[in-house]
């Protein structure tokens, strides 16, 4: 498969893979997954061929960089497409070099895949959206 992952513009793809994801598959509400903060975003594409297959979005505060929004689609999980599409993002937003670190909220079900990426849990447990999660943070070098 051949991958490509790069910054967009195309939120009604970017739209569509959450839509699929997180509104029909774990069943978050369209009006907390598709939220006012998209506008500000940045947003991120995994496309093979000329499918779109996952998705991230990246919010700037201060040093931070806050990413949200991963979703790989369901036929092309298990292949390494999340991880390619977090390394990308952690990448870019090192070679900013104005930001220090990377923040997240994982579902609890995706700890160990963050961790994976240099991510550490910090905090206790929350709700998102009805499903439990916990922050994690990396440092960008």
């Amino acid at each position: 498969m051949t991958l490509v992952i790069k910054q967009t513009q195309d939120l009604a793809r970017c739209h569509a893979l959450r839509r699929e994801v997180f509104i029909e598959e774990q069943g978050v509400s369209e009006a907390e997954e598709l939220d006012d903060k998209d506008a500000s975003a940045l947003h991120y594409l995994a496309i093979s061929g000329d499918i779109a297959i996952g998705t991230a979005r990246v919010l700037i505060a201060g040093n931070t960089a806050k990413i949200g929004r991963v979703c790989v689609r369901a036929s092309n999980r298990g292949q390494g497409v999340g991880a390619q599409i977090m390394q990308v993002v952690l990448q870019d937003m090192a070679a900013r070099g104005d930001l220090t670190n990377a923040r997240l909220g994982a579902q609890l079900t995706a700890i160990t895949f963050y961790e994976r990426l240099g991510f550490v849990a910090q905090g206790p447990v929350f709700l998102d959206a009805g499903i439990k999660h916990r922050d994690m943070v990396c440092p960008l070098e």
